[in-house]
């Protein structure tokens, strides 16, 4: 029945709820930089007052549960915006590797090389016999053959280490998705009595969070506790289960590339978003784009040089000599002529089988002549034009991902910032919290005093005279 014992239970009750108060108050502090944590509270509420014949007369309160502080819907939105934030900082990367490889404006890029071609060609046909034109051609044509190799050999280096990446992401994904269904068991079992595993809960959030980045994953809350993870509408987590991707490797001849499927299966994985997808569509299209074009160049030049130059004379009387080696047309593979290389006399400077007229310089002339011709986009751009689309549409794809990736850094800075004013620590906050709840703590431990020393005086001093 109400009394001065019930009293003293009031106040052990206020006791041990404004100590866990102060517990949680301090959990909160200690964790105000800790990356993914929620601020946590203190949810309480009245006991059942006791009854008496003057009615019902309150029992204290009681600590109902502790709950952290979550926007599920801004939580949602952030992992929209890192998966598109992902996706596009792949991709600025990449493309700003690929503006290295080009190194354009450069003293040894291919437009510079190009120049010094048509000007050697130049150079010849002012004076075909000069020995020197002749080799200065043969060196600056080995330029630009090498420049050629070097930068195919780049994108393709470049291909190929974006292609290792898909294999160290999908690991990377395996490895969350592994732990995310390790913390569904661990929240399961801890909430078993009806607490919330608050602290695991924002471990596994975290986790979520970092793989929206690699993939687009969609989240569904269980009411026990656990969260299935979903990318697209196929399984990465049920519960305490996860299911593994694998990165298979599909062999071409040399060639080796990798594709993203379930583990044990051949089945490819489609509906992908994040890092995975820039990682591909610059291993499968903004690559391969590249070393198209690039080899459309150098077998246009390959080809339309030979033309020319097989029509024309070398000093000795030869004709009918290619002066690139026909068989090699691709960026990587261009070689000169190997005769020409043993003799540079067959050089084809002259339009003229008579030996008075094979210092001409008619065909040395034409071949100069092709910096201006319209040879590509189907004759309406010359050679060096459609090399300088090449890089001009590469600087517009680097500055379109440039711009995309600073835009989504700001959307998800922006929505972090709602949400962690939802959910993130203020000092300031709990600083007042901590003062109340340290004030309601010292106002429970003078009840309990003023209850004792009432029991004592009932128990030792009453009845008792002078």
């Amino acid at each position: 029945m109400p009394g001065l014992f019930q009293g003293l239970e009031i106040g052990k009750r206020a006791l041990l709820g404004h100590q866990v108060s102060l517990q949680t108050v301090g959990h909160n502090i200690a964790n105000v930089n800790t990356p993914g944590y929620t601020r946590q509270r203190v949810r309480v509420m009245s006991s059942l007052p006791e009854l008496s014949i003057h009615g019902a007369i309150g029992a204290g309160f009681e600590v109902d549960s502790i709950y952290h502080v979550r926007d599920l819907f801004l939580g949602d939105q952030y992992r929209q915006g890192q998966k598109d934030l992902g996706q596009w900082t792949y991709k600025s990367k990449s493309l700003q590797q690929i503006e290295s490889i080009f190194a354009e404006p450069g003293g040894n890029s291919i437009n510079e090389v190009l120049d010094q071609f048509w000007n050697d060609w130049s150079a010849l046909s002012s004076d075909a016999e000069n020995s020197g034109n002749r080799s200065s051609l043969i060196a600056n044509a080995t330029q630009l053959i090498h420049t050629f190799k070097q930068l195919a050999t780049s994108l393709e280096d470049l291909q190929r280490s974006t292609d290792r990446d898909l294999a160290s992401l999908t690991a990377e994904s395996n490895g969350m998705t592994t732990e995310i269904a390790r913390l569904n068991q661990q929240i399961v079992n801890q909430e078993l009595d009806g607490s919330k595993a608050n602290d695991l809960r924002d471990m596994r959030d975290r986790i979520i969070d970092e793989l929206s980045s690699i993939l687009d994953v969609n989240v569904n809350q269980r009411s026990d506790g656990s969260a299935s993870v979903y990318m697209g509408s196929m399984l990465l987590v049920d519960g305490p289960d996860s299911f593994a991707i694998d990165a298979n490797a599909n062999h071409d001849g040399d060639k080796v590339t990798h594709a993203l499927v379930w583990r044990g299966s051949e089945i490819e994985l489609k509906n992908v978003n994040g890092k995975i997808a820039g990682l591909m569509e610059t291993r499968d299209k903004i690559i391969p784009n590249y070393l198209d074009d690039l080899n459309t160049l150098s077998r246009t030049i390959v080809e339309e040089v030979n033309r020319i130059h097989m029509a024309g004379y070398g000093l000795d009387g030869t004709t009918d000599v290619a002066f690139f080696n026909p068989a090699f047309t691709d960026a990587k593979d261009l070689r000169l002529n190997q005769e020409i290389l043993l003799d540079k006399n067959k050089i084809a400077a002259s339009d003229s089988s008579n030996s008075d007229d094979r210092s001409n310089g008619m065909v040395a002339m034409q071949l100069a002549d092709m910096r201006d011709a319209l040879l590509m986009s189907s004759q309406t751009a010359t050679i060096n034009q459609f090399y300088h689309g090449m890089v001009g549409d590469l600087g517009v794809e680097t500055r379109e991902a440039n711009n995309f990736t600073s835009n989504y850094e700001l959307i998800s800075h922006q929505i972090d910032n709602q949400r962690q004013s939802v959910q993130g620590v203020s000092l300031d906050e709990e600083m007042v919290n901590l003062v109340k709840a340290q004030h309601a703590f010292d106002a429970a431990a003078r009840i309990i005093t003023v209850m004792d020393e009432a029991l004592d005086t009932l128990i030792t001093r009453m009845g008792i005279v002078g």
